[in-house]
């Protein structure tokens, strides 16, 4: 039995004393103790290494808290896992030096046997399992569809994903192709992940707010739901669009335990784009915590009061940022912590 199970109830809708908290990116950069590793493992060696992986894993949980771990891992390792070379250069962040740009390309990408390929992350899982001592849950993660292709086809970041936009308007077998199989890449690796001992996943759709609503149904939503519908029985599935607000009332009637949200997407709205039933995620601007300590525990209070407290999880509306203080992260997740004493 897991100790703190406020984050597991609020993805139940469960009534709660006070909402759960967690932070994306909670284990990286702003943390001294991840950067005394960073300055000494390269990033594919911390996370293709268990023992590495599991340490960075807990180490936000020792410092600041929080009511969930999530797997220190990146979306990246899938395609990786899938045939595809990913390089991640300094400052640049991911490099694919030989993108995804034709069938016959799509056609050498291959569904692994992920015990093969990414056996170090579920070893990573159970190394994490143990080190927690069912204090918190495990979340594990995975990359929607979408976004993984954008990087795939694209070759590294970009603002607009053009090329990737492209390739699906003037080539959809080809684009089509390669969605399914990192879909059924994700399923198997998201399944596996489970049964080593995740409490639940989420689904990171960092750059679907690229696509048109109605280019989103076709190129992002149903890979991601597929993946949904695939999990739901065995494990609380969330799904976080950045950027996405136009598909809160499909994913809002889906078989998602939760749903993210991004800063610039109100609670009200959330709610009401949503239905009002589903258990809503977010929505902190990571740049916020930047603020003076008062200022950001009276913001969350109030976050919590317009979201309300049940079937609510505290989180950010994306990643937590480098220059983050330490003390600044603690403080957003005390703030919940005294909410309503």
């Amino acid at each position: 039995m897991i100790k703190n199970d406020l984050f597991l109830k609020a993805l139940k809708g469960e009534t709660v004393q006070r909402p759960p908290v967690w932070m994306m990116r909670q284990a990286g950069r702003y943390l001294p103790e991840f950067r005394a590793l960073r300055d000494k493992y390269d990033f594919f060696t911390r996370c293709e290494t268990p023992e590495l992986a599991a340490e960075i894993t807990v180490q936000p949980i020792r410092r600041i808290a929080p009511d969930a771990a999530i797997l220190f891992s990146d979306i990246l390792v899938v395609p990786r896992a899938m045939g595809i070379h990913v390089e991640l250069k300094d400052n640049l962040g991911p490099i694919i030096p030989n993108p995804i740009r034709t069938m016959e390309q799509v056609n050498q990408v291959f569904v692994p046997d992920v015990n093969e390929t990414l056996g170090y992350v579920f070893d990573a899982v159970k190394l994490t399992k143990e080190m927690l001592n069912d204090e918190v849950p495990l979340i594990g993660f995975a990359g929607s569809p979408w976004t993984i292709f954008c990087y795939a086809v694209e070759g590294k970041g970009s603002k607009s994903f053009d090329t990737a936009k492209g390739l699906c308007f003037s080539n959809p077998v080809a684009a089509h192709t390669l969605l399914q199989k990192i879909t059924d890449t994700t399923i198997l690796y998201l399944k596996e992940k489970v049964k080593s001992g995740v409490n639940a996943v989420q689904i990171f759709d960092s750059w679907g707010g690229m696509l048109s609503p109605v280019d989103y149904q076709e190129f992002s939503w149903k890979y991601i739901n597929q993946i949904v519908e695939a999990l739901e029985e065995v494990t609380p599935v969330i799904v976080f669009g950045k950027g996405c607000w136009f598909a809160l009332n499909d994913m809002g009637k889906s078989k998602a335990s939760a749903l993210g949200v991004d800063w610039t997407c109100s609670a009200r709205n959330a709610r009401y784009l949503s239905g009002g039933n589903i258990t809503l995620q977010g929505n902190f601007d990571p740049s916020r915590l930047l603020s003076p300590i008062p200022t950001i525990k009276k913001m969350v209070h109030e976050m919590i009061d317009e979201f309300g407290k049940d079937k609510y999880i505290v989180n950010l509306g994306h990643g937590i940022l480098p220059n983050i203080p330490v003390d600044h992260a603690k403080a957003f997740i005390d703030a919940v912590k005294e909410y309503g004493q």
